[in-house]
C-alpha cells in the first residue's frame, strides 16, 4: 500500500471515529429539571415520573437530570421561571404561586377561594382559561407542555383552632413571595411573613412564625406537626397547579419526534400524579389526625365569612390577572 493510499485510510477511520463520538455525544444529551420539592413529596415523583419516561421512550438517548430543593437557583423557589427563561434551567415542574411574579395571569389560582373544588380546577386547567395561561407563559420564553397538582393549601398554627377571620388576628404566617398571598392574609388580619421553603420549618421550629400554609402532602410528608403545628384548617383556600415546562431555546434544538415524546410524557406524568394526590388526600389526612394534630372543618356559614372577607383581594386582582381570563375561568367554573 503507498503512503497516498495509507494517508486516505488513516483519515477515513479519523472520521468515522468522529461520526461514532459525535452520535455518542447525542445520545447522551442531558437536560436538567428543576423543582422545588424533593421525590418524598408527589411534586417531586412527579419530575422523575416525567424523568423515566422519556429515557425509556427514547431509549435512553435523552435524559432529564432532576434537581430537586431548588438547588438551582440557591434555595430561592420565586427566581425558578426566571432562570428557566433565560436558559439557566433547562426544564422545570414548577408551581404557578412561585412563577406568579414573572406571569400575572397565574394568579388566577391563588385568588382565595376562586376555586371551589378539584373539578373547578379541572375545567379551568382543561379548558379555555387553561389555553390563555398556556400561551401568557409561551409569550415570556417558557413552553409548558402539562398541568399537574400540589393540591388545596390548608392552614395550620401553634396557637389554637382557626375557624373564624378573627381568630388570624396579629398571628405571623410563613407565606411565598407572592405579594397576592400577602395581601390575603392582610385582609384577614395576620401577619404574613415572606420566606423561601428552605427557611419555614427553622423559622416554626423556633417560633419566629406561628404558622403556614401548604397542601396536606406538605404537612404530612415534611412533619410540619413535629414543629409546633397541632392545629389545622381546612378551608381549601386556593389550589397550587403544577405546570410542566422547557425553555423555549431548548425546545428549538430538539427534534420534532423528541418535542413529541415530552409532551406527551409530560401530559401522562401530569395526569398520573394528580391522581396519585387525590387518591392519597383522606389517607395522609387520617395519619395527620392520628399524630396528635387537631383538625378542623368549616361549616358553610364558617367559610362564607372567610370569603367575605377576602373579597377586597379580588376587587385588587382581577385587573392585574387579566378581565377576559378571569370571566372565562368564571365560565368554565360555573359550567363543570
Amino acid at each position: 500500500m503507498n503512503s497516498v493510499s495509507r494517508i486516505s485510510r488513516i483519515a477515513a477511520v479519523l472520521a468515522g471515529a468522529a461520526v461514532l463520538t459525535a452520535s455518542l455525544t447525542a445520545q447522551a444529551r442531558e437536560l436538567s429539571i428543576s423543582t422545588v420539592l424533593s421525590d418524598a413529596f408527589p411534586w417531586g415523583q412527579a419530575a422523575e415520573k416525567w424523568a423515566e419516561l422519556v429515557e425509556e421512550r427514547t431509549d435512553g438517548e435523552l435524559t432529564l437530570r432532576v434537581y430537586p430543593n431548588s438547588q438551582l437557583v440557591n434555595g430561592d423557589q420565586t427566581r425558578e421561571f426566571s432562570a428557566m427563561r433565560t436558559g439557566l434551567i433547562d426544564m422545570a415542574v414548577g408551581s404557578t404561586i412561585n412563577w406568579s411574579p414573572q406571569v400575572p395571569e397565574l394568579n388566577l389560582f391563588s385568588l382565595p377561594f376562586f376555586m371551589p373544588d378539584e373539578a373547578a380546577v379541572d375545567a379551568v386547567t382543561g379548558g379555555a382559561a387553561g389555553e390563555m395561561i398556556f400561551e401568557a407563559i409561551k409569550s415570556r420564553g417558557v413552553i409548558p407542555l402539562a398541568w399537574g397538582e400540589n393540591g388545596f393549601r390548608q392552614l395550620s398554627n401553634s396557637r389554637g383552632p382557626i375557624d373564624e377571620p378573627g381568630d388570624l388576628d396579629g398571628l405571623k404566617i410563613r407565606v411565598v413571595g407572592s405579594p397576592l398571598f400577602q395581601d390575603t392574609f392582610t385582609a384577614l388580619g395576620a401577619d404574613p411573613t415572606q420566606m423561601s421553603w428552605a427557611d419555614a420549618k427553622p423559622a416554626l421550629t423556633t417560633g419566629a412564625v406561628d404558622g403556614q400554609e401548604n397542601p396536606l402532602s406538605v404537612f404530612d410528608v415534611a412533619r410540619i406537626d413535629q414543629v409546633g403545628q397541632e392545629y389545622l384548617t381546612l378551608w381549601n383556600y386556593m389550589n397550587d397547579p403544577l405546570i410542566f415546562a422547557v425553555n423555549e431555546q431548548v425546545w428549538a434544538t430538539l427534534s420534532e419526534e423528541e418535542r413529541k415524546i415530552l409532551r406527551e410524557t409530560a401530559v401522562e406524568a401530569g395526569e398520573w400524579e394528580i391522581a396519585m394526590t387525590r387518591e392519597q388526600e383522606s389517607e395522609r389526612l387520617a395519619a395527620i389526625q392520628e399524630r396528635g394534630v387537631q383538625v378542623t372543618e368549616l361549616t358553610e356559614e364558617q367559610h362564607r365569612a372567610f370569603v367575605n372577607a377576602t373579597q377586597s383581594v379580588h376587587e385588587k386582582w382581577y385587573p392585574r390577572i387579566g378581565q377576559e381570563l378571569i370571566d372565562a375561568a368564571s365560565q368554565e367554573i360555573e359550567a363543570r
